[in-house]
């Protein structure tokens, strides 16, 4: 997968991605909301750089286009003609639209490619990841299993892209 935006680009894992990948998501406050975190290199690298499979779930880079440094990372799985969402920018480049950005680029993509609706759970504490789900049209539809909020976007119930109200 390649998907490009303004300032990143949003691609499979390359072994150059792991330490800083780990870097971030082995720090415990700032992965306080995250499931996906505290494993050793060696479990990241067999889950990061396996063949792409949407349908079993897979993380994507996110980079910048410019330098290449990794800055964050998306989780995708497809479930029929819906996909489930996860996103993490690092402490670093936190705060300066780069999620708004790449999700916004992967919602783009997702709807060319046929996708009806996006989920994503997140944790009622996590304000921030909230905010950015409601900025990116997401609706609250309830609470999983997990004590998460589920949000979709269901494009079947947006109005046609080009057309004013």
């Amino acid at each position: 997968m390649l998907i490009e935006t303004r300032r990143c680009l949003i691609r499979n894992f390359e072994e150059k991605d792991i330490n800083k990948f780990m870097s971030y998501r082995n720090d415990e406050f700032w992965m306080q909301y995250q499931g996906f975190k505290g494993l050793t290199k060696q479990e990241y690298k067999k889950v990061l750089l396996k063949e792409v499979e949407l349908y079993e779930g897979t993380q994507f880079a996110i980079v910048l286009k410019d330098s290449g440094c990794l800055i964050g990372d998306i989780y995708l799985k497809q479930e029929a003609d819906s996909l489930w969402l996860g996103y993490t920018i690092s402490p670093l480049h936190a705060r300066q639209g780069y999620a708004y950005e790449a999700v916004n680029g992967m919602i783009t993509r997702a709807r060319e490619k046929g996708i009806d609706k996006i989920f994503a759970a997140v944790l009622l504490e996590n304000i921030p990841s909230i905010n950015l789900l409601k900025k990116l049209k997401f609706s609250f539809v309830g609470m999983n299993e997990h004590g998460e909020g589920v949000y979709t976007l269901d494009f079947n119930k947006m109005r046609p892209l080009g057309i004013a109200s």
